[in-house]
C-alpha cells in the first residue's frame, strides 16, 4: 500500500468487508491473512468507540452505525488515492508526447513562441502540432489539448475560455489614399473588401460606444481566404478593407510598421473567443505543465473571459 494511504488501512479493511461480506473474501481482496483483516476492524471499532459489524451465519453484516460509516468510508479512500496520485505525479518528469490541435491562426505568432519556449524549457517533451478547422472533439482521442478561435459545441471537453480578441477594419495607408476614408459604416458597400471564410460575409455587424450597432451588407470579396496571416497579408497588398483582430495587427506592426491603418477605429466588431479544450479529470503532469504556460502568457490585449 503506498504511504500516504498507511493510516487508511482500516477504512480499506472495513470496505473489503463491505463489498465481499466475509473475512475470507476480503483478507484475499487485500492480499493479507484474514486474522490481519480481522485486528484492522477490531482496531476501527474501537478507534470510532463502537461496533461496525456483526457475525450472522457465515456474513458480516453491517450495524447502523457500519452502514452509515461506509458512505463516509469510501469519500475518504477515493480522496486518499487521489492525493496520492498527485503526490506521485510531482515525481514524474514533465517529459513524453503531447498531441496538439490549433486554429490555423494560431500557427503562427503568440502561440508558435509560446511552444518553442516550453520544448526549450522540457528537453523531454516531443510535441506533434496540427491545425484543423474543425471544433475540437473528443473522437480525436490522440489530441490532448485544442486551441480554438471562434464559437464551439457541446464536445464533451472540458471548455476553458481564456479571451476575447477585440477586432476592428483595417486597410493600407496607400489603398485609403487612394479611394479615400470611410466616415461611416454605410460607405463600406463602395468599397473593395477582402473577407475571411465563414467569419463576415455577407453580414457584418458593428458596434459603435453612442450610437449602438449598424448592420453592413458588404461587397462581394475578391479574395476571400481561411487564415488570417494571408488575409492580412493581402490587405497590406492594398486590397482593401477588412476586419482583423487587434492583437493581430499590433503584433506585426511591431516588424513591419505603416503596413496598417484602422477605418473607422470607433466601430469595433464582433470579440473573437479563444478557448483550450482537454479532457476532464486531473491532466498529466506534462499537460498540466503547457496548460500553465499558456495561462500565464495570454496576450494583454484580450478581452477578459
Amino acid at each position: 500500500m503506498p504511504p500516504v494511504l498507511d493510516e487508511f488501512q482500516g477504512l480499506s479493511a472495513f470496505d473489503a468487508i463491505m463489498r465481499h461480506g466475509n473475512l475470507g473474501a476480503g483478507a484475499e481482496h487485500l492480499g493479507i491473512s484474514k486474522s490481519t483483516l480481522s485486528r484492522r476492524i477490531s482496531h476501527l471499532e474501537y478507534q470510532l468507540g463502537q461496533p461496525l459489524l456483526h457475525r450472522q451465519a457465515n456474513r458480516l453484516i453491517p450495524t447502523e452505525a457500519g452502514t452509515l460509516f461506509h458512505q463516509y468510508c469510501q469519500q475518504m479512500l477515493s480522496l486518499g488515492e487521489r492525493s496520492q496520485m498527485a503526490l506521485d505525479e510531482l515525481r514524474e518528469e514533465v517529459s513524453g508526447d503531447l498531441s496538439i490541435s490549433v486554429h490555423p491562426h494560431f500557427l503562427r505568432g503568440w502561440f508558435n513562441r509560446l511552444l518553442t519556449e516550453f520544448i526549450e524549457e522540457y528537453p523531454g517533451i516531443r510535441l506533434t502540432l496540427t491545425s484543423n478547422l474543425q471544433p475540437p472533439t473528443r473522437e480525436d482521442d490522440q489530441v490532448m489539448l485544442w486551441l480554438w478561435e471562434g464559437p464551439t459545441r457541446d464536445s464533451g471537453l472540458r471548455d476553458e475560455v481564456l479571451g476575447h480578441q477585440r477586432q476592428h477594419l483595417y486597410a493600407h495607408p496607400d489603398y485609403l489614399r487612394q479611394h479615400g476614408h470611410p466616415q461611416h459604416p454605410g460607405e463600406l458597400a463602395s468599397h473593395d473588401w477582402v473577407n475571411l471564410i465563414d467569419r463576415h460575409h455577407p453580414d457584418l455587424v458593428l458596434h459603435h460606444p453612442e450610437q449602438g450597432e449598424y448592420r453592413v451588407s458588404l461587397p462581394p470579396s475578391r479574395f476571400t481566404v481561411d487564415n488570417v496571416v494571408v488575409h492580412a497579408d493581402h490587405i497590406t497588398h492594398g486590397a482593401g478593407i477588412g476586419l482583423l483582430p487587434d492583437h493581430h495587427v499590433r503584433t506585426r506592426s511591431v516588424a513591419h510598421p505603416g503596413q496598417f491603418e484602422a477605418c473607422l477605429p470607433e466601430w469595433q466588431g464582433p470579440s473573437i473567443p479563444v478557448s483550450l479544450h482537454y479532457p476532464f479529470g486531473h491532466p498529466p503532469r506534462k499537460l498540466g505543465a503547457l496548460l500553465d504556460r499558456i495561462r500565464r502568457h495570454v496576450p494583454k490585449d484580450w478581452g477578459q473571459p
